[in-house]
């Protein structure tokens, strides 16, 4: 049986009893978003406060309407008459204009639309964007901090981690809630079975599997037409491999006790030394500095690479879209935990959020109107919203089999699959647990990667931390260090060429950086 990883178990009975609930009274009324205020729309327009229903003796309120801009993981998205968003609205009494940008252009969007003040009602924004301080500071968002405690789900929230998606100490955005120590690498099984090869436990290790992924034919084809790691422009993958040689996570601590950029130390350059032999040796694909993340699965799927660095989770998509093609007993690919570096077993961590979601000024006027707004964010935590856009409507898009969930959505199903493509960009995973996926193999080793990695993540102690510098400069520094470092490893520069550009960016604000960051980490411990 094929899955894909989900979220905690819940009693199944109850949610097949919430599920069919939620979708009667969706066919019904459509009285189901409650609230006391007026919303607004994508123009800012108020839906007004109310019609009256002949015969009820009483007042339904108007459907709220809003916008919502997300990332798009796909080409094909669903359209407004997609099922899952009409059951959406009409469980949460909304009228919803959804955006789908593509993740990988989803940050020049999102600053392109900060510029331009045509804000949608809600976004999903890069706390660490120095647009999205600006702006918030500036007064484009609402501070969301002190009405959560208003709202069941809502109220649930980390305080840790709403501590680290704030800005100076304020919440101008939820989080979107994500598993702390996330991060796997996945590789193809049957090759490494077929050259008896074991899981890497340190680097050398891991080096070893991608030459011969590269060089030994490990799918038998007689061909030279394989290579080890798919990386793409996202730069994700480099950042977690960093971290495996001792390389801070974003920053950390000099002997001194003060704070220091991961580009700056010596386990980087060693790091980065070791990206560049990979792409000099071809274990990495030559195009990576291009290559669309939305096509990254696709050579690992496809027989061309034999590794993948990314989320854990990532093993379980892949496995599911290569037992769609061929079904068997056995999973296509493995999950491990990242290899023992220098520095001893490290791993990048995630923030415990991917991004947040905004609440607009320009589009939610009054306090009134925030008010519905958070309730509808509030809805979307709970069991029967997580359901519905993480998995879809309950015998069309999955079902429950033996208490956990069975998905009956496959890549062939283009029609049936795009009504529910990224949806699930709009959950934050407040408040209550969900049924789980089947307790196959691979999910088991997916659930047993993430859950080892608590022990070996290394946590960026300027998390929390606001910068002023970096909310004027910050794009622009992390462009020289990115840019430096691409350009390093496909060997367009040497050595020095790298210096160069890290002295740039000491003179373009990073001296300033620095020393603002420490300030800022002096205070906060002083006040701890």
């Amino acid at each position: 049986m094929k899955t894909s990883k989900g979220w905690k178990r819940k009693m199944t009975w109850l949610l097949s009893a919430v599920l069919v609930l939620g979708l009667l009274s969706a066919c019904s009324s459509g009285n189901n978003g409650g609230g006391s205020g007026s919303g607004t729309g994508t123009g800012g327009e108020s839906p007004g406060t109310g019609n009256g229903q002949e015969g009820t003796g009483e007042t339904q309120e108007a459907p709220l309407k809003l916008s919502f801009m997300v990332p798009a993981f796909e080409t094909e998205l669903p359209s407004k008459d997609s099922p899952v968003l009409k059951a959406l609205q009409e469980a949460t009494n909304t009228d919803i204009t959804m955006q789908f940008v593509p993740n990988s252009s989803y940050g020049d969007k999102m600053n392109i639309t900060l510029a331009s003040g045509q804000l949608p009602t809600l976004m999903v924004v890069d706390r660490n964007s120095a647009s999205f301080i600006n702006a918030a500071r500036t007064g484009a968002f609402w501070e969301l901090g002190p009405y959560l405690q208003d709202y069941p789900n809502l109220s649930q929230a980390n305080p840790i981690i709403l501590n680290n998606s704030s800005i100076d100490g304020k919440t101008y955005g939820i989080y979107r809630g994500r598993v702390l120590g996330r991060m796997g690498v996945t590789v193809n099984r049957d090759w490494m079975e077929n050259l008896g090869l074991e899981e890497p436990k340190t680097i050398d290790e891991f080096y070893a599997l991608l030459k011969a992924f590269k060089e030994n034919d490990p799918d038998g084809n007689g061909k030279d037409d394989t290579y080890g790691i798919v990386v793409t422009k996202y730069a994700g993958p480099w950042d977690i491999m960093q971290t495996w040689f001792g390389a801070p996570n974003k920053w950390g601590e000099s002997d001194d006790g003060s704070l220091v950029p991961a580009h700056t130390t010596p386990e980087y350059m060693e790091a980065l030394k070791f990206f560049r032999q990979l792409y000099e040796e071809g274990l990495v694909n030559a195009d990576f500095a291009v290559m669309d993340p939305a096509v990254w699965n696709d050579a690992i799927t496809n027989g061309e690479a034999g590794v993948m660095v990314d989320v854990a989770d990532a093993a379980r998509r892949i496995n599911d879209k290569m037992q769609d093609a061929n079904e068997r007993e056995k999973p296509y690919v493995n999950v491990f935990q990242a290899p023992v570096g220098p520095k001893g077993h490290r791993d990048m961590p995630t923030s415990g959020y991917a991004n947040v979601i905004a609440v607009s000024k320009s589009q939610v006027k009054t306090e009134e109107e925030l008010q519905r707004v958070l309730k509808f964010l509030d809805q979307l935590n709970d069991e029967d919203m997580q359901m519905l856009l993480g998995y879809g409507i309950e015998g069309r898009h999955y079902e429950m089999v033996d208490g956990y969930i069975h998905p009956l959505v496959t890549p062939e199903d283009v029609a049936l699959s795009t009504e529910l493509r990224s949806m699930n960009q709009m959950l934050m995973f407040i408040g209550p647990e969900t049924p789980t996926l089947e307790s196959t193999e691979i999910n088991d080793k997916v659930t047993e990667v993430q859950a080892l990695n608590e022990e070996i993540v290394v946590a960026n102690p300027a998390e929390p931390l606001i910068s002023d510098v970096y909310a004027q400069k910050g794009q622009q520094l992390d462009n020289i260090v990115n840019d430096a470092r691409i350009k390093y490893i496909v060997g367009q520069i040497d050595e020095q060429g790298l210096e160069e550009a890290f002295q740039l960016w000491r003179t373009s604000g990073g001296d300033d950086y620095i020393a603002e960051i420490n300030k800022l980490h002096q205070e906060a411990q002083t006040n701890s």
